[in-house]
């Protein structure tokens, strides 16, 4: 284990540090607290300062001065707090469920933020001159019911933002709705039980649009349902929808601004295009919807018809006529369509048959002949290029081309020869690629620089044309077995294999996508690519590597984008084109399309089909019509516009200034494959239309997977409901999950035993601290109103733990300020462990020192005001992570009633670190003290001696840098491990073990032979301190042979790893060690002590007993106790000589000899038995 990992652990339980139902302070099952994390937070404290006697506590050091806690304390002073009744009695808090429903407590504070209009109030909260936080949020697609993985970046974008709320920034958080594109569409076709554009015409184009919008609307109250529940706080009431006709009308102002400028454009190119859904894809849209997938390859010969290898020719003589080309190709549908043969200037190309071949002659690249015709190949001669440049071959099918029946009247020279590529390859397939112009973009740019004309024998539904003979009809991929079979069967297949590869598919529809020629309307960002690197290196990524690696390879490989779809539900393209001159232009508005119309359009709805049929007179040409073009735009386009179009920009008053303040963005928080979608159409849009990009942060969450690491999936049966979670976990724990567990900007599990650790780790330890605190302020009587000690009045624990708070408030500010959720929640984690298993467990006794109306001590009054200031800190540090948990320890320690502070912990400043309470070296101290805990407890274990049984002494050796500090922790080490007096030890002063050194015989032998037994000799009589110290510098022993009868001996020198020493405690005592560290543990039991040990089981025992009857913390209880078996007599001693220490720990106010055969119960403890009647008293 190393330093310092067990301090402060429990010794024997595992169960809560902070016990929700057990025993009183001063027992041993104190020990039995729980967290996870173990550091600090710090605000100042609440109670109101008082002069007072000085305490036992620690002394002030020279050099340290200290201000006043007036200075340093935030009051109540001036609060009445209201009381509530318990037993009667009146009780400054609200009692606090032992074992608490997290989801019903947050229902709870639901209903208290509505009361109370708790989220506008954050919502709108800072004036003009408070500072800003401009944050964006990446608008969700309502086309279904939103997942756990939505829940990550929803929590990603709550944390920060609540946090500078409460540093007292200003931040807009506005909701937004991507409401169009094809996500929507498909969504409504399930709804219909249609699948095609053909259908959808059918129906109607208007009432298929009427029931995307309605389908969004129904899905935008499922997400902002689910963003009430998780405490997202974004402004739902008054969204930005990218349906609305202001927002459509901003788009169409962007796209007219682009137009002008010459930057949308039209063109005939190969584009990626989903078959299913009848459109075209942009770039970024392919991005996301790659997928490893295995496809049936083939190797096709291709007969030569020219050159010197074709039959006959002048390169071939004898039995080498007639040889093929052998092309590659892993879509086997267009070889119908192979139009060239492109082979590599640099490849090194043979004549080749035999193997997979036969007898047939092929050419193919050397390097190529074993891969693809096996071991068995024989190569017959090289083959120059030029022997194969701009020679013909036949096409293993003649339905289309230039001479085929399609066109008779076409040359068939003018096509199917071998050119020259540059994107030929040896690392698979055969050095020759069969090119189909219509269906790749190498394939279609060698086409055009060959003169070849591009032929596409495939209808926009991925279907072979009726010109494609026995295929005609066929669904390409479906046809591809049918196409192999065939050229089997005709001799032209020399090979077939499955080919894994990374293959694009419909992102939305998973439909696997074919690249095909056709027209469509781009945006030519490639021109903007210098500008769009430039503004990428100016954001803040995180994690840093997405700037230059994912997003700038991305950025440096920028194509034009793919902008228009041959869709339904989206923006339309605001382009009208003359049917005559075909001069085409750009409408910016509503406004400006009613003035070309001489139509009041201001209450148009600007979707198809109602836009369509708007028309008027070509200003070109004056005798044409200007009908609208038939595409709607990339809804993407629309995401990456929000900057502007939220506003209604420019043509909705006001807009301009609501633009120019909230742009750009300080905030964007999306998932890793928003690189590629609304990260990048938000950069790209603002750079072609301001010159910049629109946000200088980007937070770039990893995705979400299962307990095995795997990608949720509903085929594989692994997505996870965020309802179901919530209801079973509550927001709070899957929330911090979510921030904290894990790398956020890599792939994190999500799992219903990694909430349920979360609660119980951290969420119940924060609980059983704050029901301690509270219940023991009801039993006692304690108040924040009343006076507590001056800070340097208090016992040290009160001072380290403030002093450990303060740096933790500190740390979790920077973090925070600095974006960095991680760093700051496991702080705060650290904080919240050692607040319940060191300071809490340490000081419980102290908490139960009084009863209701009688004066509390001041030590008592200094544990509650500290343990008071470290639970209402921590909510204010924990209020942007666990916001439900936080607000409801705010509620009840801090306001209480109408008069108290901020209706909410939300509404309240950030807690501030206590500069006065930071102290180092307390932490220091305190910190070698938990070291020392470890060790001793080690060594108790070694010994087999309970942590509960008390041992006489320890002596400690210290670091010499460290031995001032340890007079501030001697009480707090004596304490944890039970020992009645702690010295200190140094080399000079004594030791705590012997050593012993011991040769490797084995080692030795082989560096010394035969004189292995005389340095074996030597060895034994060194220092065994001595030699510890030399291995530890890594320096060599020397020890002296020989030399008998006063001759010289000789000097050796032996390596440190033919050594060891071994350690040995000396008579009576237990060590452990670590480092320069030692424990030693004096672990000889007397009676006395063992009596001693005896009763704290015994009271451990006992409260055992009160846990499993249900028995709560204020029940004082009955005890009697009778001895039924005891043959040493210990029983009956350690009853008579412990009486206060067993009535004390149990809440009996006396120990009766007496039992009640009725309730008593047989205990078994050491050798004997005990008979215990314990009832809880009627009154107390």
């Amino acid at each position: 284990m190393p330093v310092g990992a067990g301090a402060g652990n429990c010794d024997e339980s595992s169960s809560p540090c902070v016990s929700v139902d057990g025993p009183p302070p001063g027992t041993e099952s104190d020990r039995n607290l729980q967290v996870t994390d173990r550091r600090v937070p710090l605000v100042c404290e609440t109670s109101r300062p008082r002069c007072r006697p000085a305490m036992p506590g620690r002394r002030s050091r020279p050099g340290v001065r200290r201000k006043s806690s007036a200075s340093r304390q935030r009051t109540l002073a001036g609060v009445r707090r209201p009381t509530v009744e318990m037993r009667g009695r009146q009780v400054p808090f609200d009692p606090v469920e032992v074992h608490p429903s997290f989801v019903d407590m947050e229902e709870r504070v639901l209903r208290r933020w509505s009361e109370r209009d708790v989220v506008r109030r954050s919502l709108s909260a800072g004036g003009p001159e408070a500072p800003l936080l401009r944050c964006y949020e990446g608008p969700p697609t309502a086309n279904g019911r939103p997942g756990v993985h939505h829940v990550e970046a929803r929590v990603f974008k709550d944390v920060f933002p609540r946090f500078f709320a409460m540093k007292g920034y200003r931040i807009p958080r506005r909701a937004g709705w991507d409401c169009h594109g094809i996500p929507v569409e498909i969504e409504v076709e399930k709804q219909l039980g249609i699948a095609s554009k053909p259908e959808i015409e059918r129906f109607g184009v208007a009432e298929f649009n009427e029931r995307c919008r309605q389908s969004v609307t129904g899905y935008v109250g499922e997400w902002e349902r689910l963003t009430h529940r998780i405490g997202y706080w974004v402004d739902t009431d008054n969204p930005y929808q990218t349906m609305d006709t202001s927002y459509v009308e901003s788009v169409w102002w962007s796209l007219k601004t682009i137009f002008d400028r010459g930057l949308l454009y039209e063109d005939h190119r190969i584009v990626p295009y989903c078959t299913r859904c009848g459109t075209t894809l942009s770039s970024h849209e392919v991005a996301q919807g790659y997928a490893d997938t295995k496809d049936l390859s083939v190797y096709t010969r291709l007969p030569l018809l020219s050159g010197p290898l074709a039959p006959g020719g002048s390169g071939v003589d004898g039995d080498l006529a007639g040889a093929s080309l052998l092309v590659w190709t892993t879509m086997p549908w267009t070889v119908i369509f192979s139009s060239l043969a492109v082979v590599g200037k640099d490849i090194h190309y043979v004549l080749a048959r035999g193997g997979r071949a036969g007898a047939h002659l092929v050419v193919l690249a050397a390097e190529r002949v074993e891969p693809v015709l096996g071991p068995d190949a024989e190569v017959l001669r090289d083959v120059a290029l030029d022997e194969i440049l701009g020679a013909r071959y036949r096409g293993p099918y003649e339905y289309v081309g230039p001479g085929s029946p399609d066109d008779p009247d076409g040359d068939p020279a003018s096509w199917r020869y071998v050119v020259l590529g540059d994107f030929v390859s040896t690392s698979t397939g055969s050095g020759i690629v069969s090119t189909a112009p219509a269906y790749g973009e190498d394939d279609m740019r060698v086409a055009k620089e060959n003169g070849v004309t591009v032929i596409n024998g495939v209808g926009t539904d991925g279907h072979l044309d009726d010109r494609i003979g026995p295929f005609a009809g066929m669904y390409i991929r479906d046809a591809t077995e049918r196409v192999v079979d065939d050229l089997r069967e005709r001799g032209l297949a020399v090979h077939t294999e499955m080919y894994q590869h990374s293959f694009p598919f419909c992102w939305r529809c998973d439909t696997p996508l074919v690249y095909y020629a056709k027209l469509c309307w781009f945006i030519g960002t490639t021109s903007y690519r210098n500008q769009l690197i430039d503004g990428n290196a100016e954001v803040d990524w995180r994690p840093e590597h997405i700037r230059t690696g994912r997003y700038g390879d991305w950025l440096a490989n920028n194509v034009d984008w793919a902008v228009s779809r041959e869709r339904y539900w989206g923006t339309p393209l605001p382009l009208w084109r003359c049917q005559g001159c075909a001069h085409t232009i750009a409408v910016g508005s509503l406004a400006e399309l009613g003035e070309r119309a001489g139509q009041e359009l201001s209450t148009l709805d600007p979707h198809r089909p109602y836009v369509d049929d708007v028309e008027f007179g070509c200003p070109s040409c004056a005798s044409g019509v200007m009908h609208r073009v038939p595409e709607v735009i990339d809804a993407w386009y629309d995401s990456g516009s929000m900057p502007f179009a939220q506003h209604g920009y420019p043509h909705v008053p006001g807009s301009a200034e609501a633009f120019k303040e909230l742009f750009p963005a300080d905030l964007t928080a999306e998932a890793i494959d928003q690189t590629r979608g609304w990260w990048y159409s938000l950069q790209t849009v603002s750079t072609l239309l301001f010159g910049e990009s629109s946000y200088r942060r980007a937070l770039c969450l990893g995705h979400i997977v299962d307990e095995s690491g795997r990608k949720m999936s509903k085929s594989v049966g692994n997505v996870l409901d965020p309802w179901t979670l919530i209801g079973t976990h509550g927001a709070d724990s899957l929330r911090w999950l979510l921030l904290v567990e894990g790398n956020p900007w890599q792939s994190r599990r999500v799992w219903d035993e990694g909430i349920q650790q979360v609660t119980r780790k951290l969420l119940m330890t924060v609980w059983n601290t704050y029901y301690f605190l509270v219940t023991y302020a009801n039993l006692s009587g304690w108040s924040p109103d009343l006076p507590a000690p001056d800070l340097m009045r208090r016992p040290v624990m009160d001072q380290y733990v403030l002093a450990d708070l303060a740096d933790a408030v500190s740390e979790v500010d920077s973090a925070m300020s600095n974006f960095d959720v991680t760093r700051a929640g496991k702080r705060i984690g650290l904080f919240v462990e050692d607040l319940s298993n060191w300071y809490v467990r340490r000081t419980r006794e102290r908490f139960y020192h009084g009863e209701p109306g009688v004066e509390l001590s001041e030590d008592t009054r200094a544990a509650f005001a500290t343990l008071h200031t470290c639970v209402t800190t921590l909510a204010g540090l924990l209020a942007p992570f666990t916001p439900f948990l936080a607000d409801e320890i705010h509620e009840n320690l801090v306001r209480r009633g109408p008069d108290g502070p901020a209706d909410s912990v939300h509404l309240a400043p950030f807690p501030v670190a206590d500069t006065n309470a930071v102290d180092p070296g307390l932490r220091t101290a305190m910190s070698l003290a938990r070291r020392l805990v470890t060790l001793g407890r080690d060594a108790r274990n070694t010994a087999s001696v309970p942590v509960r049984v008390p041992l006489r002494r320890a002596i400690l050796t210290i670091p010499a840098d460290l031995r001032d500090h340890i007079g501030l922790v001697r009480d707090v080490v004596a304490a944890e491990l039970n020992v009645k007096e702690i010295s200190q030890a140094d080399k000079e002063s004594g030791h705590l073990v012997t050593y012993t050194v011991k040769p490797d015989f084995r080692a030795l032998g082989r560096l010394f032979g035969k004189q292995t037994q005389q340095v074996a000799t030597a060895l034994r009589t060194l220092d065994g301190e001595d030699v510890l110290s030399a291995m530890a510098a890594g320096a060599e022993l020397t020890v002296v042979i020989g030399g008998a009868d006063g001759a010289a001996g000789e000097t050796v020198a032996v390596p440190a790893d033919a050594v060891r020493v071994l350690e040995e405690p000396i008579a009576g005592w237990q060590v452990s060690s670590d480092g320069d560290c030692h424990v030693a543990l004096d672990v000889t039991l007397d009676q006395e002590l063992k009596l001693e040990g005896l009763a704290r089981e015994f009271v451990r025992m006992l409260n055992e007993l009160r846990k499993r009857r249900g028995y709560q913390i204020a029940d004082k209880v009955h005890l009697g106790v009778s001895v039924a078996v005891d043959p040493g007599g210990e029983l009956a001693s350690m009853l008579r000589l412990h009486p206060e220490e067993i009535t004390g720990g149990v809440r009996a106010p006396r120990m009766r000899d007496e039992v009640d055969p009725q309730s008593a119960e047989r205990i078994s403890i050491g050798d004997g038995e005990l008979l215990v009647d314990l009832r809880v008293l009627a009154e107390h």
